[in-house]
């Protein structure tokens, strides 16, 4: 939703962003798709098929028409995957209801972006794109400053938090931390002195803990809290 440093992210250099643009070119004849349709049967191909499949001739192809009609609805190909990005991110809408204290607040919309990384793995792969913060990304960070309103600090510092925030996110979302120790079998760990004595104070399995919150929770407030 943001750049490295936790703000909206400047569009790509020399290109108008897409959303500054009218729906269609005012040449060629009339349109037989819509963008909306257009960003929707890509979204679909990425979701099946991974962002990989997502060209403008699949496109084309999964509405039934030739590549170069898409043409006068965008002009590349950065333009669907912006429209795109941007599109699942309005999933996140309604917000979690507000609650007593922020950092609660602020997990519940961690939790809110890991499902929606869940359901569009490759959504990890291009949120990070200075040109893809369209208006629904900007609404997202526009939420997460208001929840962020009563904590005194830099502003600087909150940028810097929601960007910790969305990567850690996604690091998650890429893998899924497992519960349990790691499995050593068929290994010499004679070398390994300290890796023994850990193993062997291991005690018996416990449900796994929420490891997401506790480590969402002490970032938040380590970064945005006075030491």
């Amino acid at each position: 939703m943001t750049d490295a440093a936790g703000r909206p992210g400047d569009r790509a250099a020399g290109r108008q962003p897409i959303w500054a643009r009218p729906e269609r070119g005012t040449r060629g004849p009339a349109p037989t798709h819509s963008r909306e349709a257009i960003v929707a049967a890509a979204i679909s191909l990425a979701d099946t098929e991974g962002l990989g499949a997502v060209s403008m001739r699949a496109v084309a192809g999964a509405l039934g028409t030739a590549a170069g009609s898409l043409y006068r609805y965008l002009s590349s190909r950065d333009d669907l995957l912006d429209l795109m990005t941007d599109r699942v991110v309005g999933e996140l809408r309604p917000y979690p209801p507000e609650q007593d204290d922020w950092r609660d607040e602020m997990l519940l919309v961690a939790r809110q972006q890991l499902a929606l990384f869940r359901a569009h793995p490759w959504l990890v792969d291009v949120i990070q794109r200075p040109s893809g913060v369209g208006p629904e990304s900007l609404a997202w960070f526009d939420n997460c400053l208001r929840i962020l309103a009563p904590v005194r600090c830099p502003v600087t510092a909150k940028f810097e938090a929601l960007a910790v925030l969305t990567g850690v996110v996604s690091l998650f979302a890429r893998s899924e931390a497992a519960a349990g120790s790691p499995s050593f079998a068929g290994v010499d760990l004679g070398a390994y002195p300290h890796l023994v004595a850990a193993l062997g104070r291991v005690g018996p399995p416990t449900p796994p803990a929420d490891l997401f919150g506790r480590t969402l929770r002490s970032l938040l407030t380590g970064l945005l809290t006075p030491g």
